[in-house]
Order: structure tokens, then C-alpha cells, then sequence
């Protein structure tokens, strides 16, 4: 595996990212990673090198980069103290709907220009907060972005003008969302809502409950469950594998589940 911590361009100045990707000499099909509200940290490097070893590039940026360099936050988290709430706010602030959609481009283009990345299709994958910065980058990037996905996304249907749902008449991309059960920031009534938009919409699309807390996906935090972050993965895998056409990345993939399997079966 080859791992490269980078300076990229994104869309107001240059950010810290993440690049891994196999020993391949085949270029591969590229995968952005964006993290939850957290930032940038260890867990996402871990995930970020998982995916890779399916036999992709996967970038995988500092999306705070506007208002800091990495870590975001200068101490633990914790969100229920005014002080990390306050952070999170400032973190966000300037990442508007077309922020988003101007850093995403960004991205596919820095990926685009490395002789690694093949010509073809990418994906995308947001948590948390991010999941609608994924669904945004589908939206501007059409002609390159063929997968993207959310894992317990938040807003990704609103009253507000600017409303994530709303950019999915140009999202060509096939979506997968994975929403949380009793999740404050996508309730039940806002799910509806969202599928309905997906579905008025047309064009592929999973969208299903996982009965785990916000934020299960992700490693080492207070509500991670193994089972259903497992069962995330998998779908993840079935998406990118099906809509990223990705026939070289196959035997690496196939190595990755079996190095896997076997390291689960260990005692």
C-alpha cells in the first residue's frame, strides 16, 4: 500500500489530505473519503486504507481546511460541552452548498490529473455531516461522479432554500444512504421526505435503516457498532464495485476480503 500525505488545491486555498492507494501499475478508479463533523483522525486513515486495498485511490481530505489546519479540534470532543459545539459551528460555517459543490470539483480534478487514477468513473462517501457534501459533489461533478453514498448524514432534507434533496435531478450517480435510527439530525419524517425526493427523482438508489446510533460507522467512538459498520462496509463495496466499473481492481479486491476474513477468524 502506498500512502502520501499531500498539500492539494481545493476551491479557496490548499488543503492537508490523504492519498492511498494499492501497488497497482494499472490506474485505478478513485474514491473520495469525507469525514463527519470530527475531522480529520486516525479512524479515517484506518477506513481510507480498507477501501484502497479493494483496489482504489482514495483521497481523503481536510474539509475544515477554510478554518484549520488538522487536528480540528484542540482537545477531545465532546458534544455535550458549549466549547466543542461552538468549535463545530465555526468549523462549518463557511461550508455552504456551494462551497461544497466547488470543493468537490476541486477533488475529481486533482484526482483526474494523476497518471494513477484511470479515465473513468468515481466515488464518493460522506458521514455525518458529510453526507450531503457527497450528494453535492455528485450533483457538480455528474461527469465523473457514478457512485456516492451517506452514512448517518444529516440534513440531507430540509424546509431551508438550500436543501441537499433539491440537487438530485442532477445527480446521475448511483446513491446508497444508511440513515440512524432515533437520529436527531434525520428524523424519521425527514427519511420519508428524502425518499420521496429520490424517488420522484429516478435512477438508482438505496436508501435503508440501520438500528445503530449516529456515527456507527466509525471506529473507536463511544457509539461504534462492529455489526452494522460491517454491514455498512458491504454496501459500500457492493456499490463502488457494481458502478465504478472496476474490472483491473477486482484481484486486489478479492485479495483485500480474503486478508480480511482471515484476520477476523483469528482469536
Amino acid at each position: 500500500m502506498i500512502e502520501q500525505t499531500l498539500e492539494i488545491p481545493a476551491a479557496d486555498g490548499v488543503t492537508e489530505a490523504l492519498l492511498v492507494r494499492p501497488e497497482s501499475n494499472d490506474p485505478l478508479p478513485a474514491v473520495i473519503n469525507l469525514t463527519d463533523g470530527l475531522g480529520f483522525r486516525p479512524a479515517f486513515a484506518e477506513q481510507s486504507k480498507r477501501i484502497a486495498a479493494l483496489g482504489y485511490v482514495v483521497l481523503t481530505p481536510n474539509i475544515f481546511y477554510r478554518v484549520s489546519k488538522l487536528p480540528p479540534f484542540p482537545s477531545e470532543p465532546d458534544f455535550g460541552g458549549d466549547a466543542t459545539r461552538e468549535r463545530f459551528r465555526e468549523l462549518t460555517a463557511p461550508l455552504t452548498p456551494v462551497a461544497m459543490e466547488r470543493d468537490g470539483s476541486a477533488y475529481v480534478d486533482f484526482l483526474a490529473s494523476q497518471p494513477f487514477v484511470g479515465s473513468g468513473p468515481m466515488g464518493v462517501i460522506g458521514f455525518c455531516f458529510a453526507g450531503k457534501f457527497a450528494v453535492l459533489i455528485a450533483a457538480a461533478r455528474p461527469d465523473r461522479v457514478a457512485a456516492a453514498a451517506s452514512f448517518h448524514g444529516g440534513g440531507l432534507f430540509t424546509d431551508t432554500i438550500d436543501s441537499p434533496h433539491l440537487v438530485l435531478p442532477r445527480v446521475k450517480a448511483r446513491l446508497y444512504f444508511g440513515h440512524a435510527t432515533n437520529d436527531q439530525g434525520m428524523g424519521a419524517e425527514a427519511i420519508g421526505k428524502l425518499e420521496w425526493a429520490l424517488l420522484s427523482r429516478g435512477g438508482e438508489y438505496e436508501s435503508e435503516m440501520y438500528d445503530a446510533r449516529h456515527g456507527w460507522m466509525i471506529p473507536g467512538g463511544r457509539v461504534y457498532d462492529k455489526r452494522n459498520a460491517e454491514r455498512g462496509f458491504e454496501k459500500l463495496t457492493e456499490l463502488f464495485d457494481g458502478a465504478l466499473q472496476n474490472v483491473v481492481g477486482k484481484p486486489i479486491r478479492q485479495r483485500a476480503e480474503a486478508t480480511h476474513a482471515a484476520a477476523e477468524a483469528r482469536p
